[in-house]
């Protein structure tokens, strides 16, 4: 289904660019686009994948504030500098594995909406991650 539609966006897109009929062919295929694109059954399409990508934006930044917090606690514990120093690094590692993770979730979780939109396959790639948080081991100076 994919290359199908690509191949009639290419051949359209081909021929609005390269045909000699001028500007009232221009308009009639702009007419005939605009007439399918804000058919009921279209826009409800498009209001789904929309509020869909609203709600999945609004997972990263509760994950980037979650990490700054990490990242803050690890900096003020008790210790060396060089201890709080390790501490932040490792906590940051850890906040940005998960910001990582988040963002992946999130793009799978867009694209399969999108196909599932379109009419096409909704299987998902797999990350192979939990989305958990991966404690690494902090060696302390």
């Amino acid at each position: 289904m994919k290359g199908k539609i690509g191949i009639v966006v290419g051949l359209t897109a081909g021929y609005v660019l390269g045909a000699r009929a001028g500007r009232q062919r221009y308009e009639q295929i702009k007419d005939a686009y605009l007439r399918v694109y804000n058919t009921p059954a279209v826009q409800k399409q498009v209001d789904k994948v929309t509020e869909f990508g609203k709600s999945a934006a609004f997972a990263l930044p509760s994950v980037l504030w979650s990490g700054a917090v990490k990242v803050t606690r690890a900096a003020t514990t008790s210790g060396t500098p060089g201890e709080k120093l390790d501490a932040a690094l490792d906590a940051s590692k850890d906040a940005a594995d998960d910001v990582k993770d988040a963002a992946e979730t999130t793009a799978d979780a867009v694209s399969s909406s999108a196909k599932k939109a379109t009419g096409g396959s909704s299987s998902t790639r797999s990350s192979g991650s939990t989305g958990g948080s991966r404690k690494k081991s902090s060696s302390a100076s």
